[in-house]
């Protein structure tokens, strides 16, 4: 089998080249996992992980997957202990069965041996397991040279997107503690004058849309936004409207912009960008990072809507190209949303009266693939 031609090409011929290149299909080297890969005529179409272990059930969103992609063939790879590893992969060729699909391979690693629960042939697949080495031979070595990376685990990939420390967070929260200070001078300034705050809404979300516009053009020009601009635009996305400029606009190519917000903007202002982190790299076909980053999210507010939905949409396997063509323009938005007023800001005065504080541990709220 071959690795998708999207993305650099690795061809796979024994178990021991699967079990090496999986931790480049998901970013990381496994442990207590199951791996569906999903191939379509021999190249690999689609690669899946959930942690072990999980409820029954669970793998249920692979019958509609397998046919919405047309899957052809599928390899199950299972990482623990048999009594762990046992019940998904049996769960897992039971949903093969169903829709149709041939199971290439069904494999479980375990302390540097793995064991077929296709092959039963004492010559080349012995009780005692095959000892394998995951970062030495052949693929490993491809994987590299082609610029695929796999990080020791899943902790050590949580931490490329994890919140920045030391001077950094200390600048960063100054120029959010301005910023914020900047704001409720605004609105006081707006009550004085008689302007009001409907007023002050406007010109707000005018400026938030603008600053949104700007910071994902000076992306693309190589740039990166200071603290206080990136101070700004993590309030300007607490105001719904601003949050859905970035969305209708989204392309897998703005991740590095909001990955870096993501990591800079206090927690309290971390959701809509961490959001539009996971939905860029959900767009982009890293569904590990997206659930990442949308783990943090919902451990800083569990009710957040769109965190909410696109987790979901990850935990049923769907695929982001389902979104293409359906998103508003920023247009529709206007004419859907309306002239903006003071009521928009509601959310935005919300987090303006909590106090600062740091990032939660963060705790996977349900089996998710990744």
């Amino acid at each position: 089998m071959t690795t998708n031609t999207s993305d650099p090409v690795l061809t796979l011929t024994t178990p021991a080249d699967i079990l090496a290149a999986v931790p480049y299909l998901v970013g990381f080297h496994p442990a207590d996992s199951l791996v569906i890969i999903g191939l379509v005529n021999g190249r690999i179409q689609v690669a899946a992980r959930w942690s072990l272990p999980f409820p029954s059930g669970t793998l249920a969103p692979l019958g509609p997957l397998f046919a919405r992609e047309a899957m052809t063939q599928v390899v199950i790879v299972g990482y623990g202990s048999g009594e762990q590893v046992t019940p998904a992969v049996d769960e897992a060729r039971a949903q093969a069965a169903k829709g149709g699909v041939e199971v290439e391979e069904a494999l479980r690693a375990h302390e540097g041996r793995y064991w077929s629960y296709i092959c039963d042939l004492p010559h080349c697949c012995p009780a005692q397991g095959t000892p394998y080495d995951p970062v030495a031979g052949r693929v490993a070595a491809e994987a590299t040279v082609r610029g695929m990376v796999a990080l020791p685990d899943r902790r050590a990939l949580e931490r490329t997107t994890a919140p920045v420390a030391g001077p950094v967070r200390v600048a960063m929260r100054r120029a959010t503690a301005e910023v914020v200070a900047d704001i409720r001078a605004g609105l006081a300034a707006a009550g004085r004058s008689g302007a009001g705050a409907d007023a002050f809404a406007k010109e707000f979300v005018g400026q938030g849309l603008v600053r949104v516009r700007a910071a994902l053009a000076a992306h693309a020009a190589g740039g990166r936004v200071d603290d206080t601009e990136a101070a700004r635009i993590g309030l300007d996305l607490a105001v719904i409207r601003v949050r859905d400029e970035a969305w209708t606009l989204m392309d897998e190519s703005h991740a590095g912009l909001w990955k870096d917000l993501m990591r800079r903007l206090e927690p309290r202002f971390t959701p809509p960008a961490a959001t539009l982190f996971a939905m860029a790299a959900w767009r982009g076909g890293d569904s590990t990072q997206a659930t990442i980053a949308l783990e943090r999210v919902l451990a800083l507010d569990p009710g957040y809507s769109m965190a909410n939905l696109l987790m979901h949409a990850l935990q049923s396997l769907l695929s982001p190209s389902m979104l293409r063509g359906r998103l508003p323009t920023p247009a529709e938005l206007d004419t859907a949303m309306g002239v903006p007023h003071a009521g928009w800001l509601l959310p935005l005065l919300t987090l303006l009266d909590q106090e600062p504080h740091d990032d939660p541990v963060v705790c996977s709220p349900a089996p998710s693939p990744t």
